[in-house]
Formats: C-alpha cells, structure tokens, sequence
C-alpha cells in the first residue's frame, strides 16, 4: 500500500535552521502550510514546532487550525472570495487584499461579528498575479484606512507564483519605498513589509533583501530544504521532509519495446522506440501508485538505479535494468518529491499520511 511520510525530526531540523536565520536578521516569519491540505496530524507537527503564525489558501485548513491551537495567528493568503467573507473574518485572524470593494465587506462583516480584522495589501511587482498596481496604491489605501474594524499591519507581494518572474533587491527595495510613501502620506504606521517567500529565501543570504523587508511566509524550502533560485538542496537543510513509500505488485522479465501497433495511451502520450532496445530485456516492477495521485514529472527514486517508465491512472512502471534484481514483490520503494508532487498526494484520498520520527 502506497503511504507518504512526514519525519518530524527533519522538518524540526529545517524550522530550527530558519529560525536561527530569521532571527540573525530580525526578521518575523510564518508557516504556509496550503502544501498540507489540511491534514490535521500534519498540522499538529507544524504547530507543535512553535510557530505564532499560519498561513493558508484555504478556509477549512485555518478553521482546522484553529481547532488546534486557538491562539496561532492564522492568515488567509489570496484575496476572499466575496461569497467566502463571513468564514474569512471568522477563521483568519489577517486576509491578503487587493480589492476596495471585498476589504469593505470584510469591515461589514467583522463588525457583526465584534471582531478587528488585519488586512496585508498585495502589491503588484511584476508576475501579474494579485496585487494594486502601484500608482493605484494611495488611492486604494485612502479608501479603506478609516474603515471601522479593519486595520492594516502589512503591505506584500507575490513574485514567481505565475509567470516565474524572480525576485530582485530592486523590486524589494520598490516594496519597501511603498510602505514609505504610504505611512509620510497618510501618517500612518505600517508593522510589516511582507516581501519574503521561500525564492526570495536565497536573497537573504547573498545579503540583498533591505531591511525595510522584515516578514517572510515559507513553506516550500521549509518542507524540501531547496533553494529556489538555483534549484538544488540548501546543503545544512534535509530535503526529505516528506517522502512517498510504494509497494511492487509485480516483477516481471519483459521486453523493452511494446508488441504491436501503438496509438496514444489514455493520456494522450504516444510512446517513442528507442531503436537500440530492439530484442533487449529489462525487469520491471509495477508500483501502486499512479497518475491519479501524482504525475511521474514529480517523483525522484531513492535508488538512483532505478528508472521511471510511465505511470497509468493506477500503476506505476519502473525499469530495474538487465539483472536479476535484488527486490521482490511486496517491497518498498521510496521517491523523494517536488513540490507539486506532493501537494497532488496530500490532496489524494488514496495516499495514508503517517507521522514517522527517524
């Protein structure tokens, strides 16, 4: 039975690392835990770390998280849905915005609810996602500032969440000269410039974030230990936080090539010869696990010897190579995974989630 791991030393580890780091610069920092889908024994790890603070793109995770530890800040990282506003101010203690007209309703509705509810304001720097475009942004902040029950503690931005736009110290630097201009306009005091996110991570330690920059949200390096600029493991971080376990259903000798007239498969892949493995064998395990729960783009074998196939909606097809492998049936094979590969099994009914501690 395929399973997905959570190791609670490794992911101490990595939030001890980036504490220590946090607080080098002084800065504050959250957990995003969207990657979670709400898987409360997982929630609990997160919480038990010690965090103040909870990010999520979900309403039904911050209320789990509530559950949990009522006195976690919890912030609603997109701008609410007009018909999500209720359970907004309910469960998020902070929401991100970039729309006049929802943080009005955000007012309406915390004050039925007797509540003060903190919003971030996105700003626009580049990848086109949420955000005010920034010659929009006294205006938008001169129509929501003296809305009762709302308070504004942060301005932010998202940067490489769409269009794969990099941070920069100049666009942080942009940032922070927003805060600036809003809190000499309007004398007002903004706590938090809410500018770091996990690819913004390796900025800070080339020293290129401004200290006008004192808020980070993470949630990938934390789970992976990647830098997300280069692309490869932060050496003093553990990159297997999470890890798929799967089972072998069969080990069978076959051809390299398939026998017979070939069409699409069922997901629109038309399978290319190799001409060189004309006549070859190879053994080759069938996994359970499939593209119902991840794609194949995500899994990295543990056993560098082995190669992916490809995977149908169930199975999973792994070459073992030319030899009399060393596994049977019923053994474990484990995949570290990228980001999106996880999320697809957190968010799968199929896949048991464990806690492990070694």
């Amino acid at each position: 039975m395929a399973y997905l791991t959570l190791n609670r030393s490794h992911l101490k580890h990595n939030y001890d690392y980036l504490d220590n780091i946090f607080k080098k610069h002084q800065i504050d920092w959250a957990i995003v835990t969207k990657l979670l889908c709400g898987n409360e024994d997982y929630l609990k790890e997160v919480i038990d770390l010690g965090i103040k603070e909870v990010c999520d793109s979900r309403i039904a995770n911050l209320a789990t998280i509530k559950e949990l530890d009522p006195n976690v800040q919890t912030v609603f990282i997109k701008p609410p849905a007009m018909g999500s506003v209720e359970d907004v101010v309910r469960y998020a203690d902070v929401s991100f915005n970039s729309e006049s007209s929802t943080i009005k309703m955000l007012s309406e509705e915390a004050q039925r609810q007797g509540k003060t509810h903190r919003v971030t304001i996105m700003i626009e720097l580049g990848d086109l996602r949420e955000g005010i475009m920034g010659e929009h942004l006294m205006e938008f902040y001169d129509k929501i500032f003296e809305l009762p029950n709302i308070e504004v503690v942060a301005i932010g931005s998202n940067l490489n969440c769409l269009h794969g736009v990099m941070p920069s110290e100049d666009k942080l630097i942009q940032l922070n000269l927003y805060k600036q201009l809003i809190e000499a306009k309007f004398n007002k005091k903004i706590p938090w410039v809410t500018g770091g996110t996990s690819v913004v991570l390796p900025l800070l330690f080339r020293q290129q974030v401004p200290k006008g920059i004192n808020h980070f949200r993470i949630g990938e390096t934390l789970y992976f230990g990647v830098d997300l600029f280069e692309e490869k493991p932060i050496p003093e971080m553990k990159p297997d936080v999470l890890r798929l376990y799967t089972e072998i259903i069969e080990i069978t000798k076959k051809p390299k090539v398939p026998i017979g007239v070939m069409a699409a498969n069922p997901s629109g892949e038309v399978f290319e010869v190799d001409e060189d493995d004309y006549g070859k064998y190879s053994y080759r395990a069938i996994l359970d696990i499939g593209t119902l729960d991840i794609s194949v783009d995500y899994l990295i074998p543990e056993d560098d010897s082995i190669e992916i196939v490809s995977a149908s909606s169930d199975m999973l097809v792994v070459d073992l190579g030319a030899k009399s492998p060393d596994y049977k049936v019923g053994d474990e094979l484990s995949f570290q995974l990228k980001y999106m590969g996880a999320l697809s099994l957190l968010n799968s009914d199929y896949i048991d989630k464990r806690v492990v501690d070694h």
